[in-house]
């Protein structure tokens, strides 16, 4: 099927479309910045974005930054403070809406591992990793205190694992109630947006289940490429595809294409 997008821009407009006006937002580096600002740029004008260096109520200039405190998206802020701001202060009191992550794998409670990969379990003590991983950054610290927030990653069987290795960023942890027994500030995540589909947690168990999918993916498609059973919502259905004023958003804020990718 050949259509006018990318499945990398599908996923970044079905991200963005979790965004709502008003809300204080932080975005990391990459496709999380493309969704968040590409939300602004389209239907929530008044979000307050951060980054998790402590760059506040900027919009990139010239194209998407490189770093999250890249010239790109600093030359125009409100505010160029710090990460302790942002993470610290923002982010660990609650205050902060809405955070988008990245992941190298997640699993069916919605935790992330983004510190290695491990060929086995890794045992009562330490062993590095078989592969390792970029590490968290900011990710944790939005994982445990914003209000909710949203993860992407691309659908591949070797990233979505019925339990991940090392949790680096937590999602339910074991289901159920364990967020609010573990004390954490925030609410946890409200969406996994994959280059196929979005998954969202159930109630009351907390596992994620299929939620849509993309015009050019199917539910049996995204079923084969996810490593547990995973199981359809009742109201699972077809995400509508990109209207010509969200491509042209999103490509204004990507303007130099960096990330429009197959």
């Amino acid at each position: 099927m050949t259509l006018p997008y990318t499945r990398q821009e599908m996923m970044a407009i079905a991200t963005g479309r979790e965004i709502r006006d008003g809300e204080l937002a932080i975005f990391g580096v990459g496709l999380s910045m493309l969704a968040g600002y590409f939300a602004q740029a389209h239907h929530a004008p008044n979000v307050r974005a951060m980054t998790e260096g402590g760059v506040y109520g900027a919009t990139p200039v010239g194209g998407l930054p490189w770093g999250i405190e890249c010239n790109r998206i600093s030359a125009n802020a409100t505010s160029f403070t710090s990460g302790l701001d942002a993470l610290g202060c923002l982010v660990a009191s609650g205050r902060c809406d809405v955070g988008i992550i990245g992941a190298a794998q997640v699993d069916r409670f919605g935790n992330v591992n983004t510190t290695g990969i491990w060929d086995g379990e890794i045992g009562d003590h330490y062993r590095p990793p078989k592969t390792r991983l970029t590490g968290a950054g900011g990710a944790n610290d939005i994982a445990c205190g914003a209000k909710r927030y949203l993860i992407m990653v691309a659908h591949e069987p070797k990233r979505f694992a019925e339990t991940v290795t090392y949790v680096s960023s937590p999602g339910y942890l074991e289901g159920g109630d364990a967020r609010a027994r573990h004390g954490f500030v925030g609410g946890g995540p409200s969406a996994i947006i994959t280059t196929l589909g979005i998954l969202r947690p159930e109630a009351a168990t907390k596992e994620f289940v299929l939620a849509g999918w993309y015009a050019f993916s199917s539910a049996e498609e995204i079923r084969a490429n996810t490593g547990w059973e995973l199981k359809i919502a009742p109201d699972a259905a077809p995400i509508p595809e990109p209207s010509d004023s969200e491509l042209a958003a999103l490509r204004t804020v990507d303007v130099t294409g960096a990330l429009r990718k197959g």
